[in-house]
């Protein structure tokens, strides 16, 4: 990687988190409209839209409370955290008691963001490997 400057390990973690939470999820939403069920495919676009919308204002909240000069109390960041839990907390009791969808789908489709992680965690850990080998 020739850059101006260089990246650091936490911007390049989540670089990779954001655009691998929406591949998978195109991924998955492919994969159920072509293999599945009505009710699964509803699930995994629901769960995966719930789990990465909350992803990404969840770094929005931190990124604008944690960067000075607007530095947030921990009070502010927590009670938005639970909001956040709650409202998705809400949506998926919801499409799930009144059969909106397959929990096995939504299941799959709020694993999206665990599962882009554990990737940048894999990816990260085989440059560091293969970095060190050298």
């Amino acid at each position: 990687m020739n850059q101006p400057y260089p990246i650091n390990i936490q911007d390049r973690l989540l670089r990779f988190v954001l655009r691998s939470n929406w591949i998978l999820f195109g991924a998955a939403s492919i994969l159920g409209v072509s293999l599945a069920s009505l009710p699964i495919t509803k699930g995994i676009v629901c769960g995966g839209l719930i789990v990465s919308v909350n992803f990404h204002l969840m770094y929005r909240t931190l990124k604008k409370g944690l960067a000075p000069p607007h530095l947030s109390s921990h009070a502010a960041l927590m009670v938005k955290s639970y909001v956040r839990f709650l409202i998705g907390g809400t949506l998926v009791f919801i499409l799930i008691s009144k059969g909106y969808v397959h929990p096995l789908g939504l299941l799959v489709g709020l694993s999206i963001v665990v599962a882009s992680i554990l990737g940048a965690t894999l990816y990260e850990l085989k440059r560091i490997i293969f970095r060190e080998a050298v």
